[in-house]
């Protein structure tokens, strides 16, 4: 089996195991006597990748991870689509997000939220009964 390529990162074939079952739904005798859907499997944590990317892959994805293809009636249309659907998981579970760089609200905006919060309240005042007081 061809290596996944994800990135600039290298899965080895040897690494992935494909399944071929029959599909489910209707079909007829086709679908009934041939195997062409895919199941491929990759396990992350007995894998051969940099100990960094394995932790963060395991942390995003779990220890392994599973694709299933069964939309083509052609093995070999199932087998890339599966192969496509891995690859661009682990794509995603190995992109680092930005830290959160703290701010805080200007001067004018902490000004505009209380006046809004004033003229709700003035509002609600307003519809009230007024009481002997007023």
């Amino acid at each position: 089996m061809d290596d996944l390529i994800v990135g600039d990162l290298v899965v080895p074939g040897s690494e992935l195991e494909e399944r071929f079952d029959t599909p489910g739904g209707p079909g007829g005798q086709h679908a009934n006597r041939t195997a062409s859907a895919v199941t491929l499997r990759f396990d992350i944590a007995g894998s051969s990748l940099p100990e960094d990317v394995r932790g963060r892959l395991v942390g995003k994805l779990g220890e392994v991870v599973e694709v299933r293809a069964a939309e083509s009636r052609s093995q070999s249309r199932n087998r890339e689509t599966a192969r496509a659907r891995l690859a661009s998981r682990l794509e995603e579970a190995l992109v680092v997000p930005r830290p959160r760089k703290k701010t805080r609200p200007s001067k004018p905006a902490k000004e505009r939220r209380l006046a809004g919060k004033r003229a709700r309240s003035d509002l609600k005042r307003s519809r009230r009964k007024p009481t002997p007081d007023d």
